[in-house]
């Protein structure tokens, strides 16, 4: 069955086309017959589809699995498509998530997951060993084509904010194509632009500086409003029950820009010492980006430092959400700021970090 629809779906080149004329119900799935996992599923004709069950794709990433985590707080019946992988996904299932095996670069895979789904949450991106175009395009635009031809409810996609003002960006392009594919697809849909991860600010600046070792930064001032994925997801789950929201765009952001240089003089205060700051100019990834485009083999490279440059330009990404969060019926006051973010990691790494020592000498005093 599953090769039989994937037959019907051809991938359109970009800029992106309006889907083909796919037959699909609207509000129950076909006859269908699947193996999910170790589960054999058979759906009659008619067969109903609870509102609760949802398939997230990319579970696993930064933001999916705060996705999955809320989902399954909210009482919705979770299932994660996961790439085939040597360490298996086993967070999810002790969660109590449903976990399937897929891989969005192999379009034959999709179909088989989605029996029995209501709506899919797209948190997927490519992986950065791998050309931007297979997963963020091709395997998006298979998805999509996927979810239509089997009668998915809803669809929610993650976007970039301002993707469309970026065409010399291929990820960015990418993203914007698809949010034209996924309007133009006819499925009942929200697309959700984000700015920009608190989670993402740890690894970048917070350990760094409590290991001592080099923090990378840019002149440039641009400003990003990162927000916490717990945020994020939370807001997803109440636009995805508002139906006065479906087709519309939302863009999530945090509640102040900050620039590199003021997340880093945050990180410092906090730790309690001083940055080890390497300082790379915004006309150092200019020419990188110009250099790696005589390689075929480093196109995807540039692809990736041309997205750099723009978060390295004089750009803020933030917007108003006042109305945003009217429309969401969100009191901002509930949206965590960065300062409170980042304090309660460094409080608590601080702490631990304090146990350790004083076990370290407790230890040398009972030897």
């Amino acid at each position: 069955m599953a090769s039989t629809l994937y037959a019907h779906l051809a991938t359109p080149t970009l800029p992106s086309r309006k889907l083909s004329s796919l037959s699909c119900p609207t509000m129950f799935h076909s006859a269908l017959s699947f193996s999910i996992g170790t589960t054999k599923v058979n759906l009659a004709p008619g067969t109903p589809v609870r509102p609760t069950s949802i398939l997230v794709v990319g579970a696993t990433g930064t933001l999916g699995r705060q996705v999955v985590r809320r989902a399954l707080d909210e009482g919705y019946d979770v299932r994660c498509l996961v790439r085939p992988r040597p360490a298996p996904a086993d967070f999810l299932r002790d969660w109590g998530a449903t976990v399937v095996n897929a891989d969005l670069s192999k379009p034959e895979t999709i179909p088989a997951t989605l029996v029995g789904v209501h709506t899919i949450i797209d948190c997927a991106t490519g992986r950065p060993e791998e050309p931007i175009k297979t997963v963020d395009w091709e395997g998006k635009v298979a998805l999509i084509q996927c979810a239509k031809a089997m009668g998915i409810q809803k669809f929610i996609f993650f976007s970039i904010h301002n993707c469309d003002k970026h065409p010399e960006v291929p990820l960015m392009e990418i993203k914007h194509c698809t949010e034209k594919f996924l309007r133009d697809s006819g499925l009942n849909h929200v697309v959700i632009r984000l700015c920009g991860f608190m989670q993402g600010l740890i690894g970048q600046y917070a350990v760094p500086i409590l290991e001592e070792k080099s923090v990378w930064g840019t002149d440039a001032p641009t400003r990003i409003a990162y927000m916490d994925t717990q945020d994020i997801a939370r807001l997803t789950f109440i636009a995805l029950r508002n139906e006065n929201i479906n087709g519309k765009l939302l863009t999530f952001a945090g509640p102040r820009a900050w620039t590199t240089q003021e997340v880093i003089t945050l990180c410092e205060r906090l730790a309690g010492q001083d940055a080890n700051v390497t300082t790379v100019p915004v006309s150092v990834l200019r020419f990188t980006r110009q250099l790696t485009r005589l390689f075929e083999w480093t196109n995807d490279v540039a692809d990736r430092l041309a997205f750099s440059e723009v978060l390295t330009s004089d750009t803020v990404f933030s917007v108003p959400m006042a109305e945003t969060y009217n429309l969401l019926g969100v009191d901002a006051k509930d949206v965590s700021s960065l300062e409170k973010y980042l304090q309660d990691y460094f409080t608590n790494i601080l702490k631990k970090l304090k146990d350790l020592k004083a076990q370290s000498k407790q230890t040398d005093i009972f030897f």
